[in-house]
C-alpha cells in the first residue's frame, strides 16, 4: 500500500489533485484508514497510470472517467475533438507569431505600432479558442461558470477588472526588475490580490492555481504577452505562483489534520 505522499511523488502530481480525482469518482484509494488516510494499492497506481496518460494528450476529466469506467466509450471522436482543437491552437500561433514579428519591428523603429495592436491576438474575438481550450482541461462546469459570470458586468466594471489586473501584473514586473524573489513576502503579498482578481471570472481551485502558473509559462500564447513586459516574467509567475500555491495547499493540509485529529478526539 502506498501513501497519499508516496503516490504524489512518484506521479509527481500534488496531494491535493488526488483528494480531487477521490472526490469526483475518478480515482479511489484502496481503502480509508480509521484516521482517515487514504492508501493506494497497485491497481490504483495503475489506473492513475491511464489517467496521467489521458490528460496528456488532452481528454477532459469527464472523459477519461468515461473511458475508464465504460467500454462503450469511444476515444478515436474525442481524440478528433482534441485535434480539432490543436487546429486551433495552431491558427492562434500564426497569428501571434505576426504579432510578435510587428512588435519586433515597432522595438528596433521599423514600424510604429499602437500599444493596440500588441495585444491583438489576444482579443475578445479569439476567447471562444481560449473557452475550448479550458473545457478540455478544466470541464465545462467551471468555463461556462467563468463566461457568465463576465457577461453579467457592465462595461464599466469589466474595463476596472482589466485595469486591475494590467496594474497587478505591472507590479510583479516591477518587483522582478527591482530583483525581489518571486517567494519573497512582497511577491507573495501581490499574489493574494491575483488570486482575489481571478474570483472575478470563477472560483479557482489550488490545482488551477498552480496550473495557472506553469500554463503561464509554458503556454506560448501567454508567455509572448507576458514577455512584452519582462523577457523573465512568464517564469518569474511560474516560480511565485508555486510558492503562493504550496503555501495554501501546506494550510489546506494541516487543517484537514487537525479536522480529523479533532473528530478522534470526539470520538475517543
Amino acid at each position: 500500500m502506498y501513501s497519499v505522499k508516496q503516490v504524489a511523488d512518484l506521479a509527481q502530481i500534488s496531494v491535493r489533485t488526488l483528494h480531487y480525482y477521490d472526490e469526483i469518482g475518478l480515482l479511489r484509494p484502496a481503502k480509508v484508514a480509521a484516521n482517515g488516510y487514504r492508501c493506494y494499492d497497485d491497481a490504483a497506481l495503475l489506473r492513475l497510470q491511464k489517467i496521467l496518460f489521458y490528460r496528456e494528450i488532452g481528454l477532459e476529466l469527464t472523459q477519461i472517467k468515461a473511458a475508464l469506467d465504460s467500454a462503450d466509450f469511444d476515444v478515436v471522436t474525442a481524440l478528433k475533438s482534441h485535434h480539432k482543437v490543436l487546429a486551433g491552437k495552431i491558427e492562434r500561433l500564426h497569428r501571434l507569431i505576426a504579432t510578435v514579428e510587428t512588435t519586433i519591428k515597432h522595438l528596433s523603429g521599423e514600424e510604429d505600432m499602437p500599444r493596440k495592436r500588441m495585444f491583438e491576438a489576444f482579443s475578445e474575438e479569439k476567447q471562444k479558442d481560449y473557452e475550448r481550450e479550458a473545457r478540455l482541461q478544466y470541464g465545462p462546469d467551471l468555463v461556462n461558470q467563468s463566461i457568465k459570470r463576465w457577461k453579467s458586468y457592465t462595461q464599466a466594471q469589466k474595463d476596472a477588472i482589466m485595469a486591475e489586473g494590467n496594474q497587478i501584473y505591472n507590479q510583479l514586473t516591477d518587483a522582478l526588475e527591482a530583483g525581489t524573489a518571486a517567494t519573497d513576502e512582497r511577491v507573495q503579498a501581490i499574489l493574494v490580490r491575483w488570486h482575489n482578481h481571478i474570483r472575478y471570472f470563477y472560483e479557482p481551485t489550488l490545482e488551477i492555481l498552480r496550473g495557472l502558473g506553469q500554463h503561464y509559462e509554458a503556454n506560448p500564447d501567454f508567455a509572448a504577452n507576458f514577455q512584452k513586459l519582462h523577457p523573465d516574467l512568464p517564469g518569474y509567475l511560474r516560480e511565485g505562483i508555486t510558492q503562493y500555491v504550496d503555501t495554501l495547499e501546506t494550510a489546506e493540509i494541516a487543517q484537514m489534520l487537525a479536522e480529523d485529529e479533532a473528530k478522534r478526539s470526539k470520538n475517543s
